[in-house]
C-alpha cells in the first residue's frame, strides 16, 4: 500500500488544481478559494504523516478508516469531473491551433463538470452517515435431496465480518442484532473477521452481540483480520495473547468457535454436520485452514455446511473435496462496500477480483452463499452495497 500513496498523492495534486479551474470560471469568491486548498492541503500532510511517515501499524485504525473517507471523499468526484474537464481543454487547444485565439473556460461545462462532481460527493457522504447501517436482510431457500428430514424448513441466520474495531454508533449496531433477533432463525452461523486487528476492539460491543439469540446455538470461524497479522506488535508473545483473547471473545459473546473442526447438530434424532475452517484465502492472504482436518471426523454420507471465511477457499478447495460439502458460507470481499444491486442485476469492482463475491453460486450441486459483511472496513460507509444479514432455510425436496 506504501508504494502506492506517492502514486494516490501526484493524480490527487493533479485532480485538485484541474478542478481548481473548473471553481475558479464559475466564482471569483476568495473565501472559497482558502476554504478549498486549506481542507487539501491539511488533508494530504495529514495522509502523508499517517501513511508515509508514522511507523507501521502505529496510526489508530479509525482515524485510518476517517483519513481514507475524506480521501475519498475529496478525490473521487474531482476524478470524475477531470475527463470533462480535459475534453474542454483539448478543444480549446483544438481553437487555438486553427485561429490562434486561445479561448476562456466556458461557465456551462464547468457547471457539468461540478454537477457530475457533487453525485459522487454527497453520494460518500450518504453512504458515512446512512449507508454504514442500513442492514438489509436477504433470504434464500434452498433444497436438497439428502437433507434429513427432521432439518427440512431449518433456518440458518448468516453473519460476517462484523469488524468491531470500525464502529463508532451503539444505536446503529443495536438496529443490526435486533434485525438479527428478529428473524428467530434456528442457528445463527459467523463466518469471520470479528475484529480489525485487535481482540480489545471487541470490548465494548460484548454486551451487544452477546444478546443475538437461536435455539439450537451459534457457531463461529475465524477471518484474515482476527490473527492480527495487519498491526504493529510488540513481541511475538504479544501477538500471540491477543489470538488468545480473541478465542476467548467468541465465547464471551455465546458463540462456539470452531478450528478445523466439525460437530454434529441434532434434531429429532437425526443430523447434520458443521464444519469450520481458519482462514484460507488465495493469493497473499495467510492459509491457516484445513479441510481435510476440519472433516476427518465426519462421516461421507452426512449433509455438511461449511464455514469458510474466504471464497476463493470453495474453488480452490471445496469443490475438489472427496466429501460432498453441500452449503458453503463464506464473507471476506464485503461486496466492496460499493457497488449497484437494483432490479436482480449486480455490479461491484470486487468481481474482477473475486468470481464469488456476493449472494448465492451454485457447482454441481454444491451451494455458495458470500455474505456482503455487517460491519465496513476502511471507508466509513457503504454505497449501494449494504450491510447483509442472510436468512438460509434448508427445505428437503
Amino acid at each position: 500500500m506504501k508504494q502506492r500513496i506517492p502514486f494516490i498523492l501526484l493524480l490527487w495534486i493533479v485532480a485538485d488544481i484541474y478542478f481548481f479551474q473548473a471553481i475558479e470560471t464559475l466564482t471569483h469568491a476568495t473565501a472559497i478559494y482558502w476554504i478549498y486548498w486549506l481542507f487539501d492541503i491539511a488533508l494530504s500532510c495529514i495522509v502523508i504523516y499517517g501513511t508515509l511517515l508514522s511507523k507501521p501499524g502505529t496510526t489508530p485504525p479509525r482515524l485510518t478508516s476517517w483519513l481514507m473517507a475524506f480521501m475519498l471523499i475529496s478525490l473521487v468526484p474531482k476524478i470524475l469531473a477531470f475527463p470533462i474537464l480535459l475534453l474542454e481543454d483539448l478543444s480549446r487547444m483544438l481553437l487555438y491551433v486553427t485561429t490562434s485565439v486561445y479561448p476562456a473556460r466556458r461557465g456551462w461545462i464547468s457547471e457539468i463538470a461540478l454537477i457530475i462532481a457533487a453525485i459522487p460527493f454527497f453520494g460518500l457522504i450518504y453512504g458515512m452517515i446512512g449507508g454504514r447501517h442500513r442492514y438489509k436482510v436477504h433470504k434464500v431457500t434452498l433444497k436438497f435431496d439428502d437433507l434429513p428430514k427432521a432439518f427440512d424448513g431449518f433456518t440458518l441466520t448468516q453473519l460476517s465480518d462484523i469488524h468491531s474495531g470500525s464502529f463508532t454508533s451503539e444505536k446503529g449496531v443495536e438496529k443490526g442484532i435486533n434485525m438479527v433477533n428478529a428473524q428467530k432463525s434456528d442457528m445463527i452461523l459467523f463466518t469471520g473477521d470479528l475484529v480489525n486487528s485487535r481482540a480489545a476492539e471487541m470490548d465494548q460491543w460484548i454486551p451487544f452481540f452477546s444478546r443475538l439469540k437461536a435455539a439450537m446455538g451459534k457457531y463461529s470461524v475465524l477471518g484474515n483480520h482476527d490473527y492480527g497479522d495487519y498491526t504493529k506488535w510488540d513481541s511475538e508473545e504479544e501477538k500471540a495473547a491477543n489470538l488468545v483473547r480473541l478465542k476467548e471473545v467468541h465465547g464471551d459473546i455465546g458463540f462456539k468457535l470452531l478450528l478445523n473442526e466439525g460437530v454434529q447438530i441434532e434434531k429429532d434424532g437425526e443430523s447434520i454436520a458443521l464444519i469450520g475452517v481458519e482462514n484460507w484465502g488465495k493469493g497473499g492472504f495467510h492459509k491457516y485452514g484445513s479441510l481435510t482436518k476440519a472433516t476427518e471426523n465426519v462421516r461421507n454420507d452426512e449433509f455438511k455446511i461449511l464455514m469458510s471465511h474466504d471464497p476463493s477457499h470453495w474453488e480452490a478447495k471445496t469443490l475438489e473435496n472427496k466429501k460432498h460439502i453441500n452449503l458453503t458460507l463464506a464473507g471476506h470481499t464485503h461486496g466492496m462496500q460499493f457497488g449497484i444491486e437494483l432490479f436482480g442485476f449486480k455490479w461491484s469492482p470486487v468481481k474482477y477480483m473475486y468470481p464469488q463475491w456476493a449472494g448465492l453460486y451454485e457447482n454441481a450441486g454444491k451451494y455458495l452463499y458470500v455474505n456482503r459483511g455487517f460491519g465496513f472496513l476502511g471507508y466509513q460507509g457503504r454505497i449501494g452495497i449494504w450491510p447483509e444479514i442472510t436468512v438460509i432455510t434448508l427445505k428437503s425436496s
